[in-house]
């Protein structure tokens, strides 16, 4: 068992985590989320010895390792650890790669350990690749021969850094995969990740951190269904809803088209699905309605349903009756056609914005 009290590091212009109290039991698949700044991978680096806490305590199944009379090198024999940018010996082979702790720190003798790692890149599905030197492997490889590396110590305690952040959206769901796998055995294991959807099907316990603590945990369907503080509450929202204000024909166009990309990726929706968000937004908001509008008044809303696969844009704007969606014989109106299932259009005078447009799109 993980058990964590007051624990606190402050660096010189910042303190990312101020009082973190954690308790993880044996077994137990926990993520953690929130904001970044929070101090997420800090307490993971805590927990493996590569950062030194300002103050507070860790346990790690009874023992002090913030003590200074504990030999880290030990500790970090019962936690394997991977990181974001997987951290390979670019010098060594795959298989050497994995070899080199057991042979280095348990002794093993190099036979088993070539043994050892030759059955561990089988489960990842890279034995063919045991020879090869890690600049000669794509992303998702690299974080995979990552992941056999920290198995190799046969560790009780697994502890992965936005193992997923770092790689190209193709590669992402080989090492869920993997790490999916590994949820299903009877190690522990930490998650920090920006993943919503990952940390909702993975994860026994979700932690969020937020101003420099455990501001809320829970299980999945508690902290992203269910919040009950607020802060929980604005972060789950703002990873689901993306919201635009439009005021002038002037506005930032490209800005809020890499705001849109950037909300996609976020929220790992599938490069089909980003492509039809970007594609309503450009030709009903920048194409039909800013030109169209005198003055420019346009709220754009994108909602997106992990459950349905689906999203959809709700855009209010201003001025008299103008339903874009009409406009026959345009070419904006038969892309709009191509990418939306469901077209709405209302219009109440009462409402600051009285024309309301709801575009849903699918995969």
């Amino acid at each position: 068992m993980i058990k964590i009290e007051h624990l606190k590091r402050e660096f010189p212009n910042a303190m990312p985590m101020k009082d973190v109290n954690l308790e993880i039991r044996d077994g137990e698949v926990v993520a953690i989320i929130g904001p970044s700044g929070t101090g997420k991978s800090t307490l993971l680096r805590c927990l493996n010895g590569l950062e030194k806490p300002t103050s507070g305590q860790i346990w790690v199944d009874g023992e002090e390792i913030t003590s200074p009379r504990c030999d880290i090198r030990k500790v970090r024999q019962k936690m394997g650890m991977v990181f974001q940018s997987f951290n390979l010996f670019g010098h060594m082979t795959v298989i050497e790669n994995i070899m080199f702790s057991p042979v280095d720190l348990k002794r093993m003798s190099r036979q088993e350990a070539y043994d050892l790692g030759m059955e561990l890149l089988r489960s990842v599905g890279l034995a063919e690749k045991a020879l090869n030197y890690p600049d000669e492997l794509s992303g998702g490889q690299k974080q995979r021969v990552a992941i056999a590396r920290a198995l190799a110590m046969n560790p009780g305690i697994i502890l992965l850094d936005e193992p997923t952040s770092a790689l190209d959206p193709t590669m992402v769901g080989e090492v869920r995969r993997v790490i999916r796998d590994l949820c299903v055995t009877d190690k522990t294991m930490v998650i920090v990740t920006h993943a919503m959807d990952f940390a909702r099907a993975i994860a026994t316990r979700v932690v969020y951190m937020d101003e420099g603590i455990v501001y809320e945990e829970g299980t999945p369907e508690q902290i992203f269904d269910h919040p009950q503080r607020d802060r929980t509450r604005r972060f789950i929202r703002n990873l689901k809803v993306l919201e635009l204000n439009i005021e002038s024909r002037e506005y930032d166009f490209p800005g809020m088209t890499s705001q849109i990309q950037m909300y996609c990726s976020r929220n790992q929706i599938s490069s089909r699905l980003t492509n039809h968000l970007q594609l309503l937004f450009e030709e009903a908001v920048h194409r039909l309605l800013v030109p169209a509008l005198d003055p420019v008044q346009i709220n754009a809303v994108a909602e997106y349903s992990e459950e349905e696969q689906s999203a959809q844009w709700t855009i209010c704007y201003g001025g008299s009756p103008l339903d874009v969606t009409r406009s026959k014989g345009e070419l904006e109106y038969s892309v709009l056609e191509g990418v939306t299932q469901e077209k709405t259009y209302t219009y109440n005078e009462f409402q600051e914005l009285p024309n309301r447009l709801v575009l849903k799109t699918g995969e």
